[in-house]
């Protein structure tokens, strides 16, 4: 069985050292999907919303919590990002929201956690703007789909 690295011997929670680690370049992307009624979905993409253009808030939203992601997450280090795209474009099927987000670093640690804040919160986004419209969407499916770089090499979600 794998052992958890967030914890010591004595199963007490601790920060990784990465002190030891090479810098590599380490890019990660992850995917989420907001589900909503068909006439919210045009209002989102429509951009005339009280609140605004609810897709590019939340595209910059998701840019902002990847950069604040170790002040989220207890034992994230925080990293020098060199980039972050958060994309929100239409569902296939027009079903809601999907939002994609890739992150890249240099760095002793991956960008996994960061690619996953980053859809989260821009989630997070599209339903508190939306939410006026239409309390019932759901947040669904939150994944990483790839990352590359570091010992463990690239992984890549296989389909679907």
């Amino acid at each position: 069985m794998a052992r958890l690295t967030h914890l010591d011997d004595a199963g007490r929670a601790r920060m990784v050292d990465v002190s030891g680690k090479p810098a590599t370049a380490r890019e990660a992307v992850a995917d989420g999907l907001i589900r909503m009624a068909p006439e919210t979905l045009a209002l989102a993409l429509g951009g005339g919303g009280k609140k605004g253009d609810v897709r590019a808030v939340a595209e910059i939203a998701g840019v902002m919590a990847a950069k604040r992601t170790a002040d989220l997450i207890p034992l994230c280090h925080p990293l020098a990002l060199s980039k972050v795209v958060v994309e929100v474009a239409e569902a296939a099927g027009g079903i809601g929201l999907s939002v994609t987000a890739r992150v890249r670093t240099t760095g002793p640690t991956g960008v996994e956690m960061e690619a996953l804040t980053a859809v989260s919160v821009a989630c997070l986004t599209l339903y508190d703007m939306l939410k006026a419209a239409d309390k019932a969407m759901t947040i669904d499916g939150i994944r990483l789909l790839e990352k590359t770089g570091g010992a463990s090499g690239p992984w890549r979600r296989s389909a679907p």
